[in-house]
């Protein structure tokens, strides 16, 4: 079954999840296939930066894992995150103890990183929704305007630049990083 990835094509979950993938990945939402935009320079520095860091702070400890574009199922979407962190209890592993390739269970925080070319109110709805099925925490990364809008489950967003410190998953709560730093990872000299 050949499916465009694009957001007028309708069909099931299941045959969706049927599907090969894309890259640019695509994603499941209210019936329909949207392709996400292919990742640009600030994105991909960010995307990396941030994955390293969060897996430096947590793997080693066994507190969270932060995964690249990973394909989440949950709720009757299929999203893929920039990045999707679980913490360490959290993470679906299979009778071996290997982790499991499909994951259906809603990511603790989900982190999105606005390109261009995407509408911020549709990111945010991703990430209400990702916090309405379980989400603990969610980020959203303007890197035009070096902000950061941090999302909760239970109270109103912050807006972060500059010196604000952003706010991490319990787990990690050692980890301290403000937004003037993680924008200042842009900067390569």
């Amino acid at each position: 079954m050949a499916i465009a990835a694009t957001s007028s094509q309708q069909c099931s979950l299941s045959e969706f999840l049927l599907l090969p993938e894309t890259k640019p990945a695509s994603e499941y939402i209210n019936g329909q296939i949207q392709q996400k935009p292919m990742p640009q320079g600030k994105h991909s520095i960010l995307q990396g930066r941030l994955v390293t860091e969060i897996n430096r702070m947590a793997q080693p400890y066994q507190l969270a894992y932060a995964f690249p574009e990973l394909r989440c199922t949950f709720g009757g979407r299929s999203l893929v995150p920039d990045i999707a962190v679980f913490e360490w209890s959290n993470i679906p592993v299979d009778d071996n103890g290997e982790i499991q390739n499909r994951f259906t269970v809603t990511p603790d925080w989900v982190i999105e990183i606005l390109a261009p070319e995407q509408s911020p109110p549709r990111v945010i709805e991703k990430i209400l929704f990702a916090l309405q099925h379980g989400s603990k925490l969610g980020w959203l990364i303007a890197p035009d305007d070096y902000s950061v809008t941090i999302f909760y489950p239970d109270k109103l967003a912050e807006f972060k630049e500059n010196d604000g410190i952003l706010t991490v998953l319990p787990a990690l709560e050692t980890w301290e990083v403000t937004a003037q730093e993680l924008f200042s990872w842009l900067r390569l000299i």
